[in-house]
């Protein structure tokens, strides 16, 4: 349970647009016109092959205390933009919307519904910004988390950056999406507290600053932490204090004990040369099992360069450069209107733009990924109709819906539907798993992903296609539109 987000109200955490939009629809008579919204993004941070699914938990919780407050309603009240029956369908306000997303943890890839909201349309409006940034912010950390976990090659990766990011809900559920992308820990004691991510920590420079001395600040901690004893070494000089010092605390503290030391920790410096040399002080003095961990603004790309170059470092702390996505700090996911109901009968609206990767896929949709039977690979993405029936007991031909003649046939496969329901009626029906469930469904549907769609440069594109039948809509959407618009 988020109880940060439990203990606040956060209903009127959204665009103004949308309640203007909202009192529109009341007063025009169409409060209660169904429409369908889809949540999709449509570029991949840092131009990797594949995105992280990741914060449903949060958007489900703000559903649930999805209210008006009198205080609310007085300040709408004295903006003097709506009217009192509007104002008076808030303070009732009641949830019926049905909600689908996909499982947290998926991985995602661009112009396909993760999030799809049908229902009353003033509802569905007034869910954008919080679906949104709920959405964005956790899936562009979980997805950079994994890239610095990939880069580790198995060694763990402890998220640092608490003190960079760009609130303390950032820090929070930006610790959350790090452990659900592959991170293994963090510095956030809260987000322990709150969602279970692990924390661990044991000292900066200023503890050792404190003492009169380097070895008196190591032997204290290690007479404090003795079954947790990780000294950072690099205050003075690494080889010439830190190390020495270290080694000389574990023989007269911890060894006499039968205690093993954990690990040093290195924050500055050629960490590759001073891994290699401090690797070597530490197996000659009898610690071959002693840990090197590595921080100081490390990415993907140095954590990748630095195993490269033989560095002797066991696990890494990464901090600013994970926790605000430094490199591409912006997931970009939208929210727009797909359908809207007349007489019954949901019809399919599209947006159309000067650019082409911005005209929307329109009419109400599910989305299928297709699996080989016989390696269990993902083999493409299939966003149909919601009621269209996908038969793959036949080969079935999937087309590029950019480049029609580009075709592909698979056999032997199974489709699996990814959206599925967390609303129904506004009641909720989907059990949230525990973040430790979220963190393992992803390794093993990322496990389903092919090598080249995981490169950290250019990137396999993996096939997101649409129906024939859904592409046809589309096709004929947009021949309506050029149509009317040559008039």
């Amino acid at each position: 349970m988020d109880q940060n987000q439990n203990s606040r109200n956060l209903s009127m955490l959204m665009d103004f647009y949308e309640m203007t939009m909202a009192n529109g629809y009341f007063v025009n008579g169409k409060k209660d016109i169904t429409a369908v919204f889809d949540m999709f993004f449509r570029s991949i941070p840092d131009g990797g092959g594949f995105a992280i699914f990741a914060g449903l938990e949060q958007v489900i919780d703000y559903i649930q205390n999805l209210h008006f407050s009198p205080e609310d309603i007085e300040y709408l009240r004295s903006r003097n933009l709506f009217s009192e029956e509007f104002l008076a369908y808030l303070r009732d306000f009641t949830f019926t919307c049905d909600v689908w997303a996909l499982r947290e943890g998926t991985p995602i890839f661009p112009n396909e519904p993760i999030v799809v909201v049908k229902g009353p349309i003033i509802q569905a409006q007034l869910l954008e910004t919080m679906v949104l940034l709920t959405i964005n912010h956790q899936s562009l950390i979980a997805t950079k988390g994994n890239r610095m976990a990939r880069a580790a090659q198995g060694r763990p990766v402890m998220e640092f950056g608490s003190r960079r990011a760009q609130s303390y809900d950032a820090a929070m559920l930006g610790a959350r999406a790090a452990y659900i992308g592959g991170c293994d820990s963090t510095a956030c004691t809260i987000a322990d507290q709150y969602y279970g991510v692990p924390a661990v920590g044991t000292m900066a420079h200023s503890w050792i600053q404190t003492f009169d001395s380097e070895y008196e600040a190591f032997r204290c901690y290690a007479e404090t932490y003795p079954h947790n004893c990780v000294l950072l070494v690099d205050t003075y000089s690494v080889l010439n204090s830190g190390v020495p010092n270290a080694i000389r605390v574990f023989d007269e503290v911890l060894k006499p004990r039968g205690i093993r030391p954990q690990g040093i920790r290195l924050d500055s410096g050629d960490i590759a040369y001073l891994s290699k040399k401090a690797r070597a002080m530490l197996d000659a003095a009898g610690y071959p099992d002693v840990k090197i961990m590595a921080s100081n603004s490390l990415d993907e790309y140095i954590i990748r360069d630095l195993l490269l170059q033989g560095a002797k470092v066991d696990s890494f702390g990464v901090g600013e450069k994970l926790i605000t996505s430094k490199s591409d700090p912006i997931f970009g996911g939208v929210y727009k209107l797909t359908a809207v109901e007349r007489e019954g009968v949901l019809m399919p609206k599209i947006k159309i733009s000067e650019t082409v990767e911005k005209i929307t896929v329109p009419g109400f949709k599910m989305l299928y990924r297709f699996y080989s039977k016989s390696t269990g690979q993902a083999m493409a993405d299939y966003i149909t109709l919601f009621d269209e029936v996908v038969d793959t007991s036949e080969p079935i031909t999937i087309f590029d819906p950019l480049a029609v003649w580009k075709k592909k046939t698979l056999t032997d496969v199974e489709a699996k539907p990814l959206l599925i329901p967390i609303f129904q009626k506004g009641k909720l029906v989907y059990q949230k798993p525990k973040l430790s469930e979220i963190r393992t469904y992803c390794q093993e549907q990322l496990n389903t992903l092919w090598d080249e769609v995981k490169r950290f440069e250019y990137p396999h594109t993996y096939y997101v296609d649409l129906s024939p039948k859904l592409w046809q809509i589309r096709q004929d959407l947009l021949e309506q539109a050029s149509n009317t618009t040559s008039r």
